[in-house]
């Protein structure tokens, strides 16, 4: 695959074969991933949540319960300071998606700081590599923290991951001395930029190129441009429909003028063939979630 990154001060951006995969205004996912320091405005028990203060136009929205059922948290109350991360900016009329399951990433491991957990990627498919990795994952950790391995690790030597392991470590203990000596500190820990998302994502899959302070080709921005239409047309004359609502996003699949197969069955099968590509495609372009 020829895979390149476009950096520039304004806009960071992945094209794959000659396909615009990838495209981050400058900003556009700093809040992603920050560390806060914030207040508990209230508990609101029949959602199983808080509405949390982070020093924003509009209050995090922080579930209770956590999804590891090895996190460390304890109960919350009203009028609380709690550790959050954002784990999804603020959208529309909604204000950010918090978690207090505080996680550090890196090319090859993501730390958790408040968790116990040591897991493999999904994407580590073959049962042996899975069990040794796990194996290694509890061996560095020593149950003082949790521990993700990720498909990277895969390509890394154990000394590797263990000086990674120990980076990552050394980058939350100084975030708890940081925070410890201010108090009145609200970002304890910043986003990656786009330029350190795509890098750390990409770098361990195979970059042909990195090509800094130039514009995207015409048919690059042609595809930026037709990204932002509520309407896709795929190659065999379907069409997707891609309407962003609050809560989520609405993916319609058309035969419109499509009439390949000898059947219906047949023309359904090869329109949600492409339309499954393509919707793959926008998902990552639009940094859909």
């Amino acid at each position: 695959m020829n895979r390149i990154l476009w950096i520039r001060d304004d806009f960071c951006a992945v094209t794959e074969d000659h396909r615009l995969v990838e495209y981050l205004p400058a900003g556009d996912r700093e809040s992603s991933g920050e560390i806060l320091r914030g207040r508990v405005e209230r508990i609101m028990t029949s959602l199983q949540a808080a509405f949390v203060d982070i020093g924003r136009k509009r209050s995090g929205f922080l579930p209770l319960k956590e999804n590891s059922q090895t996190f460390t948290g304890g109960e919350l109350h009203s009028g609380d300071e709690v550790w959050v991360q954002i784990r999804k900016a603020e959208t529309g009329e909604k204000g950010c998606f918090l978690s207090r399951d505080l996680s550090l990433a890196g090319s090859a491991l993501i730390l958790m700081p408040r968790n116990r957990f040591v897991g493999v990627s999904a994407r580590v498919k073959d049962a042996a590599e899975r069990e040794r990795l796990t194996a290694l994952g509890r061996e560095l950790t020593g149950g003082r923290c949790g521990l993700v391995m990720r498909a990277a690790a895969l390509t890394l030597s154990e000394a590797e991951l263990q000086a990674e392991y120990e980076v990552l470590r050394r980058r939350w203990e100084e975030t708890e001395r940081a925070a410890l000596a201010d108090p009145g500190a609200r970002v304890l820990l910043s986003g990656n930029s786009p330029e350190e998302e795509l890098l750390r994502d990409y770098g361990t899959r195979g970059i042909a190129e990195i090509r800094r302070g130039v514009d995207l080709p015409a048919d690059f921005l042609r595809q930026r441009k037709e990204a932002e239409n509520r309407k896709i047309q795929l190659p065999h004359g379907g069409n997707l429909v891609i309407d962003r609502c609050e809560a989520m996003t609405v993916v319609d699949v058309n035969s419109a003028a499509d009439t390949r197969g000898k059947n219906r069955r047949e023309t359904i099968l090869e329109i949600n063939r492409e339309a499954c590509r393509e919707i793959a495609i926008q998902t990552r372009l639009r940094n859909l979630t």
